[in-house]
């Protein structure tokens, strides 16, 4: 058996990730494939695997232009060379066009099935954009013989806003090794002062939904009190929530004090940032799959989290939970774990365990184990 993949969509972020970890880890011969095709462009072919038995990367030049280059090649050409190539096309990026049958894809975004969240862009391109997105992953995951999802919450919310025919199943994404580092010693909040403060991270972009603006205003209300804290928040940004950001930021903090944006950073630098961290804040109200908060999980850290989406399935009882809308439930929140280390290293340690639970060898093994399955159930269909 031969699988075609769609990689036109996969140019950055955790899309790009997932590729490129599922094909590092894979073992398709074990599932009974014989060949892996993938069509993409340039720039993503060269962060997959080359030297992989099997694995046979063709470059589709239509594939390194514009958005809508990349939909007329998937549109006029992708079925056509699955038809010629493929017993199965996995399509990870969530939309097809195409007629080629069986297709697997899957779901990645919440935004476009939680409208509450996508009413914070207000009229705005944004906006208009995840409809149209809504609308087009709903048409393809009905057309769609399989469907991956990344957590149980998301298949609840997908399910109750689209029509799903095919065989479905969750197979969570992975963290990568070098985010993983046991828990430390938790220090007294005794033991420090404002020349050596007790240091919080979020990591995000910042975006409406992220709320930084309310973590920022929960870590000055602690100043206030003269707790001795600072946050470093870390990741790119979406302009219009970074220019509330940095209003939020001129009024709590002109100079700079207690809360740094460092803007985004290189991914193979991110695991420094977790590792000197005393504590980790997870402000998202929407989420499919939240890697983030996998990597904070992995890296050992005591974690202040979001009550919403699909945050508590992941971290159990691994954290103290919030309303990110909510600045002062958050502050006393931090509070709360600031003052308590017992709590913080149980909390820490537990999120730590669950943790070793996502790895992409896991994730790989069952996504080309689900894919054979679509396979066997497309040919007792015909």
């Amino acid at each position: 058996m031969r699988i075609g993949i769609d990689a036109s969509n996969l140019r950055a972020g955790g899309g790009l990730t997932h590729i490129t970890e599922l094909l590092k880890f894979a073992d398709p011969v074990r599932h009974g494939f014989r060949q892996i095709i993938v069509w993409g462009g340039k720039q993503t072919l060269q962060r997959l695997p080359s030297d992989k038995n099997g694995l046979k990367l063709i470059h589709e030049p239509l594939l390194d232009k514009n958005i809508l280059s990349r939909f007329y090649w998937q549109k006029t050409r992708l079925s056509v060379l699955a038809r010629q190539n493929c017993d199965l096309l996995f399509v990870p990026g969530g939309l097809y066009t195409g007629n080629f049958t069986p297709a697997v894809t899957m779901s990645r975004n919440m935004l476009p099935f939680e409208y509450k969240e996508m009413r914070r862009y207000g009229l705005s391109p944004t906006f208009f954009r995840l409809l149209l997105l809504r609308y087009s992953q709903s048409r393809t995951f009905k057309r769609a013989a399989g469907l991956i999802f990344l957590t149980n919450y998301a298949r609840s919310v997908v399910k109750d806003k689209s029509k799903i025919n095919g065989v479905q199943t969750i197979i969570p994404h992975g963290i990568d090794f070098r985010f993983h580092q046991s828990p430390g010693v938790q220090k007294s909040i005794e033991s420090c002062s404002f020349s050596s403060p007790f240091r919080f991270l979020y990591v995000s972009i910042v975006d409406v939904y992220k709320h930084q603006w309310c973590v920022a205003e929960a870590v000055a209300k602690l100043r206030k009190q003269g707790i001795p804290v600072e946050l470093d928040l870390v990741g790119p940004a979406y302009p219009p929530a970074l220019r509330c950001l940095k209003q939020t930021l001129r009024k709590i903090d002109p100079e700079k004090n207690f809360i740094q944006y460092h803007g985004a950073v290189p991914y193979s630098q991110l695991p420094d940032y977790y590792h000197k961290a005393d504590a980790f804040i997870f402000a998202s109200s929407c989420e499919n799959m939240p890697n983030i908060l996998l990597e904070a999980m992995a890296s050992g850290l005591p974690i202040a989290c979001s009550s919403q989406g699909p945050m508590p399935e992941i971290l159990e009882d691994g954290g103290v939970y919030f309303n990110p809308e909510v600045p002062d439930e958050l502050a006393d929140t931090l509070c709360h774990i600031i003052e308590n280390p017992a709590l913080r290293e149980q909390c820490a340690w537990s999120a730590f365990h669950k943790s070793q639970e996502y790895s992409w060898e896991r994730c790989a093994d069952e996504t080309f184990s689900f894919l054979r399955k679509v396979i066997q159930h497309a040919k007792t269909e015909t």
